[in-house]
């Protein structure tokens, strides 16, 4: 055999065998993932493989995902079973990103389509996330994509709370608790836009921020209780339980409901007073989310970001969530914003 027509096939033989050997290997990605339950330390930035669409979910290129009150307790694992959660586990249960690639049987969403959302069991924190379509809607035109990240959760728990569950009307008045953190924040402008009447705590640093957002009454809890200054309210919407619930329920008035987001009202409380209460459990809703787009984009919302980061400094942003004292979010930039 000539030896130029040897070398080819040798080349040719090689090259067959590493196309072979790539056509095997999984497209990698970066993300912030634990291996073990744990403090924020656990969390590891790391080259894990690519997750793959199923037929009814598209592939979402992650650019932002924000930082939630929720997101240390999901870390320790203390409600794993409750929540679903699994090791390895990637945080990340607000996204706003660009469909990469959609199932065979995807129907609302296309490759390049601009969204952001909730994914059910989170992975937000990593250059790419798989989501079922009615987990994200079509982003606002107004936001970038780290201000649209900072909106799903949130947004959504007040949204359910106040309008699906407490059916919020214009002229009736509500009492939001920690009305400058994510779900307050949300919470009174979502009230507003109903043309109700708001009253929300905050602490004194605060208190400009409330006025801002529309609230008609602000109160520093550090200074005022709010019971003495507040009564026969429509509804209250507590994130902070424990003592602030057990002085919500004489704040309400009779028929009117106490929305709690981290515990369940007292059945025996609620029938003396004669009110009602209900526990919010949030749920990813592309339908919810897309009535909370139509009023960003007609400015009667808009999400407060606290600070930016990058992925870099997941450890930094889980510790600020476990302070419960951020003003507004803090959202994880994961890739640059797309241009155009």
């Amino acid at each position: 055999m000539p030896h130029r027509l040897l070398a080819f096939l040798v080349r040719a033989g090689l090259a067959f065998a590493l196309c072979t050997v790539h056509a095997d290997e999984k497209p990698m990605m970066k993300a912030a993932i634990a291996h073990e339950y744990g403090a924020p330390e656990v969390l590891k930035l790391e080259e894990v493989p690519r997750p793959e669409p199923k037929d009814d979910e598209a592939l979402v290129r992650v650019i932002a995902s924000a930082v939630n009150p929720a997101d240390p307790l999901t870390l320790s694992g203390k409600y794993a079973r409750e929540w679903g959660t699994n090791l390895p586990l990637i945080p990340g249960y607000d996204i706003a990103g660009v469909v990469e690639k959609v199932g065979a049987q995807v129907t609302t969403l296309k490759k390049g389509d601009p969204v952001y959302g909730y994914p059910t069991y989170g992975g937000g924190w990593a250059e790419y996330v798989t989501v079922k379509e009615w987990e994200v809607a079509a982003k606002p035109k107004s936001l970038t994509f780290a201000e649209a990240a900072a909106v799903p959760m949130c947004a959504l728990t007040a949204w359910q709370a106040l309008v699906n569950t407490a059916r919020l009307q214009a002229g009736q008045t509500v009492l939001i608790h920690g009305g400058s953190g994510g779900v307050g924040t949300f919470a009174i402008q979502i009230a507003k836009a109903r043309g109700a009447r708001v009253i929300a705590t905050a602490s004194t640093a605060n208190q400009d921020l409330l006025k801002q957002l529309g609230a008609d009454v602000a109160i520093d809890y550090s200074k005022t209780k709010f019971e003495d200054v507040v009564k026969d309210v429509d509804a209250v919407l507590d994130p902070v339980g424990k003592e602030t619930l057990a002085r919500s329920y004489g704040v309400v008035k009779k028929g009117g409901i106490v929305l709690e987001l981290v515990a369940r009202p007292d059945p025996a409380k609620l029938e003396k007073r004669g009110i009602r209460g209900a526990a919010i459990w949030v749920r990813p809703d592309a339908k919810d989310l897309s009535e909370i787009t139509h009023l960003i984009d007609a400015g009667k919302i808009k999400p407060i970001v606290t600070q930016v980061l990058p992925l870099s400094e997941a450890v930094a942003a889980q510790r600020q969530a476990e302070t419960h004292h951020t003003r507004g979010k803090v959202v994880l930039r994961i890739a640059d914003e797309p241009k155009g």
